[in-house]
C-alpha cells in the first residue's frame, strides 16, 4: 500500500470556501479511480490545498498522476503539483476499531496470529 500526498500553491482568488465547492463537486468522480483505496482533499489557511490517497501500488497512483489529472491541476491552478510518496506499514482504524500491519513488500495484510 503506497500513501501520497499531493500539494499544490492556489491562486490568490481561491478561498476556502471555494476550494471546499470545488472538491465537493468533484469527490465523487474519484470512486472510479483504478487502484485507489480513499483520498482526503485537504486545505491549509497557507493557500495550499491537494489530497492525501491511499493506492494499492505506486504503478496504480504513478498511472493516475500522469494522465488527465496532473494536466488539469496545472491548467486549473498553473503550476506542477508536488507529489510525496510514502510506504504504508501499519494501519490504525479508530473508526472500526482494528489495526492492521501489512506484510512486507506487500498491500496484503499479516494473518492475525502474526500481528503484534
Amino acid at each position: 500500500m503506497i500513501t501520497a500526498i499531493v500539494q499544490y500553491r492556489l491562486p490568490r482568488h481561491i478561498d476556502r470556501d471555494a476550494c471546499r465547492d470545488h472538491f465537493a463537486g468533484i469527490a465523487s468522480g474519484f470512486r472510479t479511480v483504478p487502484g485507489l483505496i480513499s483520498k482526503h482533499f485537504i486545505w491549509g489557511e497557507h493557500g495550499i490545498a491537494g489530497g492525501v490517497y491511499q493506492w494499492h501500488s505506486r504503478a496504480d497512483a504513478d498511472a493516475f498522476y500522469g494522465g488527465p489529472w496532473r494536466r488539469g491541476i496545472i491548467e486549473r491552478y498553473g503550476v506542477e503539483p508536488e507529489i510525496e510518496f510514502f510506504t504504508v506499514f501499519a494501519i490504525t482504524d479508530n473508526g472500526a476499531g482494528s489495526v492492521t500491519v501489512l506484510a512486507p513488500n506487500s498491500s496484503a495484510p499479516l494473518p492475525d496470529s502474526v500481528k503484534p
